[in-house]
């Protein structure tokens, strides 16, 4: 995994991770880790990821890209399910 994505990674596991995550990055990150977009409708994303199935909020284009610290915890708990932890400390 580059480095990118680790730092995403353990962003997303911060406790205190802010609402500066980018809905792109979110995606492209969960592609990486092998989770599959199996449904969409209006904002709503529908992933699977490892057998665990979770609906995302794609951020609305008038409050910008970025994901909200709500879309984050609910991102860390999907993770989390679907047996994915944050990297190891450096």
């Amino acid at each position: 995994m580059s480095r990118k994505r680790e730092r995403l990674l353990a962003d997303i596991f911060s406790e205190s991770a802010g609402a500066s995550i980018h809905w792109r990055e979110i995606e492209s990150l969960l592609h990486h880790l092998g989770a599959e977009e199996i449904g969409s409708h209006g904002a709503s994303v529908h992933f699977r990821l490892n057998g665990v199935e979770h609906v995302l909020h794609r951020p609305h284009h008038h409050h910008g890209s970025t994901c909200s610290r709500q879309d984050i915890r609910d991102l860390r708990q999907f993770l989390a399910a679907a047996g994915i932890s944050p990297p190891p400390s450096r």
